[in-house]
């Protein structure tokens, strides 16, 4: 399954007290809450580009399935992860105590992300 394409943000569960656990100021969860981010997915091969623009807000992170990357936390952090594709649909990634699910189920992606016993999930349609 080719996850490129640009998605837009539909909705997400916990984004309060996931951004506060994770230790992001007050003012730029207010911000953040309500904009409809969008992510860009470019696959090639096994080699994936994601770039998430929220507000003026831009992520960017690149990695090779199997590879050892360095990835770009939503607090700002830099991060070594191993970014894995669990059958054909679903990555996975490790980063620093938090355990990041991405699937792709036709238009619909969904982002969970656990941290300790606390879930924030995303979930964007292809636009």
């Amino acid at each position: 399954m080719n996850f490129t394409g640009k998605y837009e943000l539909q909705s997400q569960e916990n984004f309060e007290p996931f951004m506060k656990a994770l230790g992001l100021p007050d003012d730029q969860i207010q911000k953040g809450k309500d904009i409809k981010s969008i992510s860009e997915i470019v696959q090639d091969g096994k080699k994936f580009k994601v770039t998430v623009t929220t507000g003026s807000k831009v992520l960017h992170n690149e990695f090779t399935i199997g590879e050892e990357c360095e990835m770009e936390m939503l607090t700002g952090e830099k991060v070594k992860a191993i970014v894995q594709l669990e059958g054909n649909n679903r990555l996975v990634a490790n980063l620093k105590g938090l355990k990041s699910v991405t699937e792709l189920n036709g238009d619909t992606i969904t982002n969970t992300l656990t941290m300790g016993d606390l879930t924030y999930k995303r979930i964007s349609k292809r636009i």
